[in-house]
């Protein structure tokens, strides 16, 4: 009875296919055509579609009801009951087939997902092993690094202390050391006054002697005008005796002075190269306490980088087994 609903819907989706075909080709349109058009899932769909939209009066439906119960009466009334029992026969025959059929393929199906899920339950504990390990050697290293961590702080702190005591001890070095040369500095200035002081003194003391011999009757005639010294003719050789005596002890004098004034300046020398060599050791501890600030800080920066790289590696995701 369905057909009486369905066909009209179904006839004018193919009219055109249907007007150019013979008989023949009208014939394999509904038994080949038709069908294999209607596999494909939009077409299917669109079918689906049109029929649900189909709208039957309930007159009409009880009416084929009782038409379709009327039919099965008869054919009931008609048909042997022995071919009507071998029919239902093959047709439980057919169901129990078809339904041994699905408990095979269910069955199969059970195993094959019992297969799957044990083959993925074996790669998840393989994977839960490999990140255990995983796990622990990551915890290891993290233990070995905090303690690497904890000795180069100690490290660092120690080589902190040691370059704080060496600065203090350069610092006061320097700091004597500029004393040291403030003192020979002051020495300097103070020989260099002293030599200073003698020399005028010297040379007034040698300018009163001078004028002492001039305004003395006697020996007045030592000298000339000019000043310089006369050579006595042989007869004033016993008047100038005395003279001579005076001459001697001035010149000793002056011996003793000149003496005096070339150990101050020899002094005043060696005082000099003292404060060049202070000043040099002076220079050699800036440089040396400079190398030290380099030193230490090249080696905290290379314990920095060390500590660094030896942080382990995020470990690579395990791969899956086939």
């Amino acid at each position: 009875m369905g057909h009486r609903l369905f066909v009209p819907r179904l006839l004018p989706t193919s009219k055109e296919d249907l007007l150019q075909a013979d008989f023949e080709g009208a014939l394999k349109f509904f038994r080949v055509q038709l069908p294999k058009r209607y596999r494909a899932e939009e077409n299917a769909r669109r079918l689906m579609e049109q029929a649900c939209n189909i709208k039957v009066p309930t007159k009409k439906l009880k009416k084929y009801e009782k038409e379709y119960q009327t039919m099965r009466e008869q054919q009931a009334q008609q048909e042997d009951p022995i071919d009507r029992y071998k029919r239902e026969n093959r047709r439980l025959q057919e169901a129990s087939l078809r339904l041994e059929q699905e408990n095979d393929d269910l069955a199969h199906e059970l195993v094959t997902s019992k297969i799957a899920l044990r083959n993925d339950l074996d790669q998840i504990e393989d994977k839960a092993d490999v990140l255990n390990k995983e796990l622990l050697q990551t915890k290891q290293k993290l233990v070995e690094t905090e303690d690497e961590k904890r000795r180069q702080e100690e490290e660092s702190a120690q080589i902190k202390e040691v370059f704080r005591r060496e600065l203090e001890k350069a610092e006061s070095e320097v700091k004597k050391t500029s004393a040291i040369i403030s003192e020979y500095k002051q020495i300097c200035s103070q020989l260099s006054t002293r030599l200073e002081k003698q020399q005028a003194a010297s040379k007034e003391e040698l300018e009163l002697v001078k004028g002492k011999v001039l305004s003395c009757e006697r020996c007045c005639k030592l000298f000339r005008k000019d000043g310089e010294l006369q050579v006595p003719e042989p007869g004033q050789a016993c008047t100038l005796q005395h003279v001579d005596e005076e001459k001697e002890l001035l010149k000793k004098q002056l011996r003793e002075m000149e003496l005096e004034l070339a150990q101050t300046k020899l002094q005043l020398v060696e005082a000099k190269c003292k404060i060049q060599e202070l000043e040099h050791h002076r220079g050699a501890l800036l440089n040396e306490i400079q190398a030290t600030k380099n030193s230490w800080f090249s080696k905290t920066l290379n314990s920095i980088k060390t500590a660094t790289s030896t942080q382990p590696p995020p470990p690579p995701p395990p791969k899956e087994s086939t």
